[in-house]
């Protein structure tokens, strides 16, 4: 009788009116439906993978990767995937999914190679995958003049550096090498750049220096000065380089990303502690090459005038924007380095070289310029 009474006490009771009556066959049928979508799209992506091969050789049956690749068309793609995106998946993960799926079918025969503001685990690395997708190959460098020249001498098929932070302006030595380089602007990255204290340490009152990119400590000032006043703040060439002292340094932390964080094997302390929540970095994607447009682009000219401290010279230059209808966004001046107190001018267009009304106001503000240099027409970042 007793073991008979630990039988029943050991039957599950029977489901209440309403409950979870014929659970299991449901979620069963549920599975093996998305065996079958999954199954319908791995099918899929090979046939575009194969479809992406012959696009390969109807171009050129010994071409590079870097021959294949076009930055419009791939913004084209990823508009047209957040245009027909209506959920449940947010904007930015289909957008992560399709650029991963262009990413493998372009690498098919051999990556891209990548150069980028290095070292492992920077912002520019983010901004590397972010832009090309996880199947390149990704090559760090110790400065913007090293991406630069491994570009050049076409060692790497494309470059990555920063140009912009919208609270600490502009990064002026990118700017200064294109008076120098050949290369061209094939395409643009604008980052969301979430800093984090981090270290091996569990505390903060254990922390005695911090070592960021100076860029870094800048965007974190106002957070730093309510948090920990009076701390040692060290700049160092990058944030991953500070990430790697407080690694292998007792009592250094680093302000970094979660690139750094994971790379560099360190405890987050604080998380996000950048002054702005908005703060964002935009890139810039280098080339050898221009490409043509894509529907949303932006075009990046730079130009002088022979008398830059003449009355009226940067209006008479930058009037035929106005008089056919083109949005100036950004203008830069910076040295020119020819003779002192001589100055050049970065502008950022809306639209491409080649739209019409673009193309109008570019021949007559040509006239105008006594330098006059299209560094490229790209695609704006897609978001």
């Amino acid at each position: 009788m007793k073991a008979k009474r630990r039988r029943r006490a050991l039957r599950p009771p029977a489901p209440a009116a309403g409950g979870k009556v014929g659970l299991r066959p449901m979620l069963e049928e549920i599975r093996q439906r998305i065996d079958t979508v999954d199954e319908e799209i791995h099918t899929l992506i090979n046939e575009r993978a194969r479809l992406a091969q012959q696009v390969g050789i109807s171009k050129s049956g010994t071409g590079r990767t870097v021959d294949f690749y076009r930055p419009e068309r791939e913004a084209q793609v990823l508009r047209l995937a957040r245009a027909r995106n209506l959920g449940p998946l947010k904007d930015d993960e289909v957008l992560r999914l399709f650029r991963e799926i262009m990413s493998a079918c372009l690498a098919q025969q051999e990556p891209l190679k990548v150069a980028f503001l290095g070292p492992e685990g920077t912002f520019t690395q983010t901004a590397v995958l972010n832009h090309f997708g996880h199947s390149v190959r990704a090559l760090p460098l110790g400065s913007i003049d090293e991406v630069f020249h491994e570009v050049e001498a076409a060692s790497a098929d494309f470059g990555v550096v920063p140009i912009e932070n919208s609270t600490e302006g502009t990064v002026n030595h990118t700017l200064d090498r294109f008076l120098t380089s050949p290369l061209k602007i094939c395409g643009e990255v604008e980052l969301r750049v979430r800093h984090h204290l981090m270290g091996l340490t569990g505390s903060l009152s254990r922390i005695e220096r911090i070592c960021s990119h100076p860029q870094s400590l800048a965007q974190c000032r106002g957070w730093l000065d309510a948090h920990l006043p009076g701390i040692e703040q060290v700049p160092v060439s990058s944030n991953a380089e500070g990430a790697r002292r407080a690694r292998d340094e007792k009592g250094t932390a680093a302000i970094a990303g979660d690139t750094a964080a994971e790379v560099y094997g360190l405890k987050v302390l604080a998380a996000q502690i950048e002054d702005r929540a908005d703060n964002t970095t935009r890139f810039l994607v280098l080339g050898r090459k221009l490409f043509t447009p894509s529907g949303e682009d932006r075009t990046t000219l730079l130009m002088s005038v022979s008398r830059s401290d003449a009355p009226g010279a940067l209006y008479r230059l930058l009037e035929p924007l106005a008089r056919h209808r083109v949005s100036l966004t950004r203008i830069e001046s910076r040295p020119s380095h020819r003779r002192k107190w001589d100055y050049v001018f970065f502008i950022d267009l809306e639209g491409h070289a080649d739209d019409p009304k673009v193309a109008r106001a570019l021949v007559a503000l040509k006239k105008r310029a006594s330098l006059y240099r299209v560094l490229g027409s790209y695609p704006r970042a897609v978001q």
